[in-house]
């Protein structure tokens, strides 16, 4: 595991063996800082980011979804939605009553918002073949399908979602303004 400080960020990134990322591990930290700044993340706090396979992938997406086969990313958040921001799109009924703030931890100490993980083989096979940018027909860089990803993981990770079209509409609105 590598940490990567972009204040009042940590990006805890691990690199599953034989997973080869087409792009530096500080290129994704830096997508999933300015996904929290923009989420309004409460901050100082650490975030995992895990670079797996599509392996690993189906057996999380099998255990805690209920889903077979592979997905292209997963997000496991700590915190209550409510710890976030109301944002664009976001039907009122998912906010419930609730602390609204991160647990007290002794000084010197940050809350982990929780951890993204990413198939590396999936997001280079939905470039390459043109299934990539979410919609499913984006032909590009490899580099660029793992940002948007991470950044899509990111986003769940601090309560967005794209279930409903509104929220979605202001999901993908946020993620292209991230990625420029």
């Amino acid at each position: 595991m590598r940490s990567i400080y972009r204040r009042p960020w940590r990006v805890d990134v691990t690199i599953r063996d034989g997973v080869r990322p087409p792009v530096r591990a500080a290129a994704l930290a830096r997508a999933m800082a300015s996904a929290l700044d923009a989420a309004g993340a409460p901050g100082p706090a650490s975030i995992g980011l895990i670079l797996s396979g599509d392996a690993e992938l189906a057996t999380l997406n099998r255990a805690h979804l209920g889903h077979r086969g592979p997905t292209d990313v997963l997000s496991f958040p700590l915190l209550p939605v409510d710890a976030f921001p109301v944002h664009d799109g976001e039907p009122a009924e998912r906010r419930v009553p609730g602390p609204g703030r991160p647990f007290a931890l002794p000084p010197g100490r940050r809350p982990h918002l929780g951890d993204v993980v990413v198939s590396v083989e999936r997001a280079v096979a939905q470039a390459v073949e043109g299934r990539g940018g979410h919609g499913g027909d984006v032909r590009w860089a490899p580099s660029d399908e793992l940002r948007l990803l991470v950044t899509h993981g990111t986003l769940h990770l601090c309560g967005w979602d794209h279930a409903r079209p509104a929220e979605e509409t202001a999901m993908r609105a946020l993620e292209r303004r991230l990625l420029g």
